[in-house]
């Protein structure tokens, strides 16, 4: 009987020291993380941090950053876990969420992933509680899908959905990029100085009329010979005709070909040059003959243009029976 009392007086300590392990364990990486998150891990403290039992959850990232390895996915990641585990622990300072966060870099971690059978990184693992009210009865980790771009927001998201539903989970803080501030405001300050310096120089140009006339005149014409359709409807530039030959104009009012299009464009350009010569510039000419020798030669070129574009709609409309000579 003697005997027996001292053996639970012996047991008891160690049944007390037993049950504070897991919140001693949990205390002392929380601290760690309080002055550097994510926790940098080792062999020996990957064990420690993952091992049961355990009443916390850890996401513990498994990386390779050094520039031999060639991760370049794992350099790329890599600012976006520290964002992510650094918003937690400001978040989470007096550790209520009971969430850790951990990185195991190949050269601290050889061991860890020849037991693992890691053959690529990055790999990331959750581990959820294995004792307590939200301890789930399979203690094997969650591993997250790379696949996309991830980000913080998104692994954010991928850790909530596993925590226990009355975990708190703090928000996610992204730093401020004043160096990115700094370089917009220089940028519009520099835009701001040459639009000022360049002012004077630019504004006859935007307020030219013949500036804007031409830019509009080539919009028009551009469009209104199927330069959208071409676009739409993916067509070829020319076609067979079916005798070894080209054929530059398809038929029908629903087939157009690329070539034909840029045909049409150079038609309408000239005939819209002609109309202009011959309202703007002819009666400015101060010689008469000149004048009636201009008005022949952009009358002939209207009439040949507007034949020469009879023909080619006689060619998309075969029932058409209009035409003008000498086409």
């Amino acid at each position: 009987m003697r005997s027996s009392t001292l053996l639970a007086a012996f047991m008891l300590p160690l049944a007390a020291l037993s049950a504070k392990s897991t919140p001693d364990k949990f205390q002392k990486f929380h601290s760690r993380a309080q002055s550097s998150a994510p926790i940098d891990l080792t062999d020996s403290t990957y064990d420690q941090l993952t091992g049961v039992p355990r009443d916390y959850s850890v996401a513990v990232l498994l990386t390779a950053l050094e520039a031999k390895f060639g991760c370049q996915i794992c350099k790329e990641f890599q600012p976006e876990w520290e964002i992510l585990a650094k918003s937690w622990a400001k978040g989470d300072k007096l550790g209520e969420g009971r969430m850790l966060y951990g990185t195991l870099d190949f050269t601290k971690g050889k061991g860890t992933f020849q037991k693992m059978m890691l053959q690529t990184a990055p790999v990331l693992l959750f581990f959820s509680p294995t004792t307590g009210p939200s301890a789930r009865a399979d203690p094997q980790p969650i591993r997250y899908d790379f696949t996309g771009t991830p980000t913080a927001e998104n692994i954010n998201a991928w850790i909530s959905r596993h925590l226990p539903a009355d975990s708190p989970r703090p928000p996610l803080v992204r730093p401020v990029n004043y160096t990115r501030i700094v370089a917009s405001v220089t940028t519009l300050l520099g835009l701001i100085t040459f639009g000022t310096v360049a002012w004077p120089y630019i504004m006859p140009v935007v307020q030219s009329r013949n500036l804007w006339s031409g830019i509009s005149l080539i919009a028009v014409l551009l469009f209104t010979s199927g330069h959208m359709f071409n676009h739409i409807r993916k067509v070829p530039y020319v076609a067979g005709d079916g005798r070894g030959g080209i054929s530059y104009f398809a038929g029908g009012f629903q087939n157009q070909f690329g070539l034909e299009t840029q045909i049409v464009a150079a038609m309408y350009g000239v005939l819209s040059f002609a109309v202009i010569a011959l309202a703007l510039k002819v009666p400015r000419m101060s010689d008469p003959k000149t004048q009636q020798l201009a008005v022949f030669i952009w009358g002939m070129i209207v009439m040949g243009m507007y034949s020469f574009l009879l023909s080619v709609f006689r060619v998309k409309n075969g029932g058409y029976p209009f035409y003008i000579p000498p086409f």
